[in-house]
This record gives C-alpha cells, sequence and structure tokens, in this order.
C-alpha cells in the first residue's frame, strides 16, 4: 500500500474530478450526449447512491496496470455522470498486493463498507486466492485483468479480459496456417503458472506436435525487474536452434529487456507474442533498439494477438479512444479497455436490478445483459463467465511518426 493511503480511501480524488472535468470540456455538449447514448428530452431518474470497490496493485511491477484500470473505469464514469444504473456511484480503492493473503485483505476492507460489486484485480496469484472470499461474501466482482485458466465453477466473478491461455491459442492457430512449411520457431518465456497457460494455450492452437516447434519451451526468470544480460543464457541457448521466429511471453520492464537482449545478440528475426509484449510505453523506450538512424525500421518483425487494439473502427472505440486520450495524453490499453468494459457491465446490470439493488440481484441481472458494444467490437459472457470475443494480429510499425501496434487483421474469435 502506497504510504499514508487508508485501505478504504475514496478514489474519487481531487486529480480524477479535475481529469473528469477535462473530459467533459473536450468532448463538448454533443460528444457527451453522443458517448452516453442520451435523450435530452429525457430526464432522468437518479436512484440511491452506492459504492463500488476497485482492486487494483498500488506499487510494484503491475502498478502501470492498475493505473489503466483505474483510469478506464473512472473514465465511464465521467462520461456517465458519475454514476452507474442510474445511482451516484462513489469508487473505493484498495491495494492488492501481490498474493493471496493481501487480496483476501482488499476484499475484507471492501466488505466492511458495504460495496454493491467489486471489479479490478491484475495479479493471477490475488484473484485464485481470493475466490472463495467472493463466492461466500455473494457479492459480484468483475475481474478487469487476471484471468487464470483454473478459475472455473465460480458463480459471482465475471470477467471482462479474457482467459489467459487465448491471447496463445490465438496467435499459435493464425501461426500454423501462415508458417511456410520447414519453419523453425522457438518458445522462450518466464518461469510460472501464467507462462504455463500462454504455452499450453500457444501450443494447443498450433499444434503440440508440429515439427516446427523446436524443443522444449526455454524458461527464464521470473524477475519483472530483470538487468541487462538477465536473458544472456537463455537466449543463447534459444538461438542455438537457429529459428527463424521466437514466440514469447513477457510484459512491462522484463518485456523490454528480452527485446533489447535478443536485438543485442546480433538476432533479427520474428517475434510473436500475446499483446502484453508491447503494451504501453514500451514501444516509446524500444524506439533505439527498434528503429534505424534513418527512421526505418530495422530487421524482423514483432507481432502479437491481442482482444484490442486502440485503432480498431467501430463507433464505440472511436468515443473511448478519443476520449481516453484528451482525459489522460495517452492511448488506451486493453486493460484501461476491460476496465471501462467492466464499469459498462455493471451500469447495465445495476439498472436491471431495479431501484433498490442488492449484491445478489446485481448478479442475476448480470447474467441477462447480452451483447455489449465495446471498444474492442461486440462480446457477451459465455457460460464460464468469460467474454466470447475476437482476436486481433497487430504488427510493430510506424502510423505516421509513431511507433505503434497497427491493427492487421482479425484472427479469431474465442470463448
Amino acid at each position: 500500500m502506497t504510504p499514508g493511503n487508508a485501505p478504504g480511501r475514496i478514489s474519487v480524488s481531487q486529480m480524477n474530478r479535475r481529469r473528469a472535468l477535462q473530459l467533459l470540456a473536450a468532448l463538448g455538449t454533443t460528444g457527451l450526449a453522443a458517448a452516453c447514448g442520451t435523450d435530452d428530452t429525457e430526464t432522468p431518474v437518479v436512484g440511491k447512491p452506492i459504492k463500488v470497490g476497485l482492486i487494483r496493485p498500488e506499487n510494484g511491477d503491475g502498478k502501470a496496470i492498475g493505473e489503466d484500470i483505474e483510469n478506464g473505469f473512472q473514465l465511464f464514469l465521467a462520461m456517465n455522470g458519475q454514476q452507474l444504473g442510474g445511482h451516484p456511484t462513489t469508487v473505493v480503492t484498495v491495494d492488492e498486493g501481490d498474493n493471496a493473503k493481501s487480496g483476501q485483505a482488499a476484499v475484507d476492507t471492501l466488505l466492511a463498507q458495504n460495496v454493491l460489486a467489486m471489479s479490478g484485480v491484475v495479479n493471477s496469484t490475488v484473484m485464485s486466492g481470493i475466490r472463495d472470499a467472493v463466492e461466500k461474501a455473494r457479492v459480484p466482482l468483475i475481474g478487469s485483468n487476471a484471468s487464470p485458466p483454473s478459475l472455473q465453477s465460480v458463480v459471482y466473478i465475471w470477467r471482462t479480459s479474457y482467459v489467459l491461455d487465448e491471447p496463445g491459442r490465438a496467435l499459435g492457430s493464425y501461426l500454423r496456417r501462415t508458417l511456410p512449411a520447414g519453419s523453425r520457431l522457438a518458445i522462450v518465456a518466464p518461469e510460472g503458472t501464467a507462462s504455463q497457460d500462454v504455452i499450453n494455450g500457444f501450443r494447443d492452437g498450433f499444434g503440440a506436435d508440429d515439427p516446427r516447434i523446436i524443443g522444449a519451451p526455454i524458461l527464464t526468470t521470473a524477475n519483472p525487474t530483470p538487468g541487462e544480460g538477465e536473458f544472456n543464457a537463455q537466449i543463447t541457448e534459444a538461438l542455438s536452434r537457429q529459428p527463424d521466429g521466437i514466440f514469447c511471453f513477457y510484459s512491462g520492464t522484463a518485456g523490454e529487456q528480452f527485446i533489447r537482449q535478443l536485438r543485442r545478440s546480433r538476432w533479427f528475426g520474428d517475434i510473436y507474442a500475446p499483446g502484453f509484449l508491447t503494451e504501453g510505453n514500451i514501444l516509446t523506450d524500444l524506439r533505439s533498439t527498434l528503429v534505424n538512424a534513418d527512421d526505418s525500421l530495422k530487421a524482423g518483425t514483432i507481432q502479437t494477438s491481442l482482444n484490442y487494439s486502440a485503432d480498431l473502427n467501430n463507433n464505440a472505440n472511436r468515443i473511448f479512444a478519443s476520449a481516453y486520450r484528451k482525459t489522460y495524453n495517452v492511448s488506451p490499453t486493453t486493460y484501461a479497455m476491460a476496465s471501462y468494459d467492466a464499469a459498462q457491465v455493471l451500469d447495465k446490470a445495476i439498472r436491471l436490478a431495479g431501484a433498490e439493488p442488492t449484491p445478489q440481484q446485481v448478479n442475476l441481472a448480470l447474467g441477462k445483459i447480452g451483447q455489449i458494444d465495446s471498444p474492442r467490437g461486440p462480446w457477451q459472457f459465455n457460460q464460464p463467465r468469460t467474454p466470447q470475443q475476437k482476436w486481433y494480429l497487430r504488427k510493430v510499425q510506424f502510423d505516421g511518426r509513431l511507433l505503434s501496434n497497427v491493427l492487421i487483421n482479425e484472427i479469431a474469435t474465442l470463448g
């Protein structure tokens, strides 16, 4: 927990209020009406105030993802009069920490404040650790990031992100169809259950016995902030197999270091990965590694699979991405989008639950909301309470003068 922050601090801070005002000014009356889908002739009915809990890491390697999650949720509120389902809404933000015990403490804090529902959670270990507490409390949790495949047979946990094996499965099935016969592909990833989920999904999609995958996966340290040279031994082993391409699973600082060390080894083949590898500000930090002095890309592509791209051309994304950029001065990530959708899902369910909703009524309503008009494209909950959604191939290339994850095409529908 950040020093000086009480466990149940109210997250409608002066900064968030300023951002909300900036957004309203940026959108203007016409833009706000379009974003909210309201009719000026209708008089809105305001219900009783409610509280919603937001669980996110406030320190460590997951902090940046936590900030995206909070930004996405708060953006939806700002675009909808600080209401969910017609009820004035206060968001109570708590630190999830990085283990089951800290996650349990976060849930206990929110339950003590009588929240109507909860959202967030970045760390898969935290999500698995709070499963039983959420189910016992019978208060719905809309997870907007962490989604291990082992999270099964839940009633009160819903997820607006993805199941962790799906990014690899989508990319694996695409590469199975498109990589030429005789290609050689190595797999490199950090130790841990999340990596195993991603690798299993990739091998399921590609074909575990396909001869184009050379050797067993090579595992590196799971250190989220590795030093320079920390991956050298594993990179040397991978390159000894003479691959044409490498499939990997990293994010944040670890992803940046892996790409730097790989290119420093004078290997310029293609890199394939779930989109977390290049989400956030990593491409800005890697510009000198990926771009020549004449502003052309160096050899070797980086292609990733993800359920979202900030340049998707649909009305919901045009509204969301424009508002996000105007409010936070950066393009939205999949983390921000999934949290925005979590707020949208709660908005629909709380409205369906009636004038005085209870957590149990909201949970029942979540199963009735149907299709979501999302920035990622339309999706809906499947039976395991995860999205049935499209997956996209993105390629690192210039969008104007900005190095970006440029949408190439749709590659799968999973869920």
